[in-house]
């Protein structure tokens, strides 16, 4: 994958193997909030428009700053995409009410 990107391997491959985890959690994370997405709205709104807005400036930083491929680009659209969606659809939709 790394290669694709144009950067060189994970030096200590230590890194890969922590981002693979991150990415795992995260995405069986969101098997809560698919079942009852009233009641884990909060995960979807770290896991959106927090996180990936965070992480489009994250890599739009290091295009800019750091040197970073320009595949960089590519990663910093499709995470702001996926935070605008979300956020749109977390505005359109307001919390029920859980009754407690």
């Amino acid at each position: 994958m790394a290669a694709a990107a144009g950067m060189p391997p994970a030096n200590p491959p230590i890194y890969a193997d922590l981002n693979a985890i991150f990415l795992m959690a995260v995405g069986i994370g969101y098997a809560m909030p698919w079942r009852d997405p009233a009641r884990y709205r909060g995960y979807l709104w770290l896991m959106g428009p927090a996180l990936k807005s965070a992480g489009a400036a994250a890599f739009l930083v290091h295009y800019f700053f750091r040197g970073a491929p320009p595949a960089f680009l590519l990663f910093a659209a499709s995470d702001g995409a996926l935070a605008l969606l979300t956020l749109v659809a977390l505005i359109r939709e307001p919390p029920r009410s859980t009754g407690v």
